[in-house]
């Protein structure tokens, strides 16, 4: 059997358009990384790090190719988590070249 681990309230404001109270780490993790990852504040942050070891969440990441995050985003991540730097730098790029990347 599987321990249903519950949101705190305080990651809610990170999902103003989903119904929070139906969001399940097992369930909704991708959803649930990406959008903290994206416009989590640091309590949100120190969260998700301790639902994970950092090491998983480089291979999230990797895994995922950095999208949905920002240059700025990245170029965070990739300082905290030891990402490769080519590989970073190309997925900056990318990011760049997508309308929502160039704030």
């Amino acid at each position: 059997m599987t321990t249903q681990i519950h949101l705190p309230d305080n990651l809610q404001a990170c999902f103003w358009d989903y119904p929070f109270t139906e969001l399940s780490w097992q369930t909704d993790r991708d959803l649930i990384i990406r959008r903290i990852l994206s416009v989590g504040n640091w309590e949100s942050i120190t969260w998700l790090r301790g639902q994970m070891e950092d090491k998983t969440l480089r291979k999230w990441i990797v895994s995922h190719k950095g999208r949905g995050l920002s240059p700025r985003q990245l170029r965070f991540w990739a300082l905290i988590l030891d990402l490769p730097g080519k590989t970073v730098d190309a997925w900056v790029e990318a990011a760049k070249k997508n309308p929502w990347g160039q704030k």
